[in-house]
């Protein structure tokens, strides 16, 4: 493979684990559609490949550049970002162990810790993670694990990434950064000291609502091995197809990215000036609590933007409702623009919980389509 660790983001995007096919010399990775591969002899494998559950030249590919994109030395690719999590989990955690979690967690990481793993006996804590004082007041002993998202989902919360791997391992606990809000093109928690840093690929990196996959990134050679084997054991990879899609996303990302970033600005400056939103969330604000930390570890503020609505649930159920260019659908990170409702669909597991989201509060998902269509859409809705 080619070495690609010193060109910049879009050029490793592009070419970082997928040279031209040895074979037809095709410029694009192939679909490898097997289940099984012939081996030369008992044992005898051919570049190591004997199953596709184990291992996929497609799916390899990814998990090279997706290892290439946060600049971590191994990469593994999932069915779902879910998988990625269960997996980076339990590979962590064992039971009588506690998990710090951010107190506006993604509603799916919170139901995963919170209905699944306290079964196991694995307590948690969700605590303001831009609160690095309450962050260490709730190390116990038996923390393993410190999980962040920056920004958080959906209230656009920004942790410093540096000064929260230092109180993590501080304490001998993990490090996790959930990075799907950020994508790899914006921000690189392993430069700043993470262990490892998760992706929902269904997002930003494949980029087109047309897949579901997860991916793991660190450095860390036991954590690695401790994630292989668990994806080759429990068997939540993707497939051959999806793996190549969500390649073919990795391609466009930092022009995408730019472009999400650019509409997102500008979505941001009109629901500022509607009468009718008492309040927008959004890192890249100078009024924002986070923005002096976003804006030294991130590019760019990135394209999800929250924002209340005045009139409560009501009212923001009738904005979800009348927009046409932003689809009203869960899921983010596409091409095209979205509008939910977190505390009815993506946030409904949080409901009754210190994780509970305010009902009058709007989440879009800021897509590529011209800026000023975008704007008037929603500026009609609100309206």
């Amino acid at each position: 493979m080619t070495d690609t660790g010193h060109y910049g983001f879009a050029t490793r995007a592009i070419h970082a684990g997928q040279d031209p096919d040895p074979t037809t010399g095709s410029v694009i990775v192939p679909i490898h559609a097997t289940s099984t591969y012939a081996q030369d002899g008992v044992g005898g494998l051919r570049n190591g490949f004997e199953y596709s559950r184990t291992g996929n030249p497609t799916r390899a590919a990814l998990e090279e550049c997706l290892a290439a994109l946060e600049g971590g030395r191994h990469g593994r690719a999932f069915s779902s970002g879910m998988g990625a999590t269960d997996t980076a989990l339990r590979a962590m955690c064992r039971p009588g162990d506690h998990i710090i979690i951010p107190n506006d967690a993604y509603g799916g990481t919170f139901r995963l810790i919170d209905k699944v793993f306290s079964q196991w006996g694995i307590e948690h804590t969700p605590v303001a993670l831009s609160d690095v004082d309450a962050v260490r007041a709730a190390v116990r002993p038996n923390t393993k694990v410190i999980w962040i998202e920056t920004p958080t989902n959906p209230l656009l919360n920004v942790a410093d990434i540096a000064l929260l791997a230092q109180v993590a391992h501080s304490a001998g606990a993990r490090f996790v950064v959930d990075n799907t809000f950020a994508s790899p093109y914006i921000q690189n928690p392993l430069e700043l000291g993470a262990d490892v840093v998760l992706h929902s690929t269904t997002k930003y990196v494949g980029g087109h609502s047309d897949v579901v996959g997860g991916a793991l990134i660190t450095s860390d050679d036991e954590l690695d091995a401790q994630f292989g084997f668990l994806q080759n054991g429990a068997g939540a990879v993707p497939g051959p197809f999806d793996a190549w899609l969500t390649l073919r996303g990795i391609k466009t990302l930092e022009v995408r990215m730019e472009k999400h970033s650019d509409n997102a600005e500008k979505v941001t400056e009109a629901l500022l000036r509607h009468p009718k939103v008492s309040h927008v969330y959004y890192p890249g604000l100078p009024d924002h609590p986070g923005h002096e930390i976003a804006a030294k570890q991130m590019r760019r503020f990135g394209g999800m933007v929250s924002f209340l609505v005045k009139g409560g649930e009501e009212e923001a159920l009738r904005v979800c409702s009348r927009t046409k260019l932003f689809t009203l659908a869960e899921s983010l990170g596409g091409v095209e623009s979205l509008i939910e409702h977190p505390g009815r669909m993506t946030h409904a597991s949080t409901a009754g919980s210190l994780l509970q989201v305010p009902a009058d509060l709007v989440r879009v998902s800021v897509g590529i389509e011209s800026a000023d269509d975008l704007v008037a859409d929603l500026t009609a809705a609100l309206d």
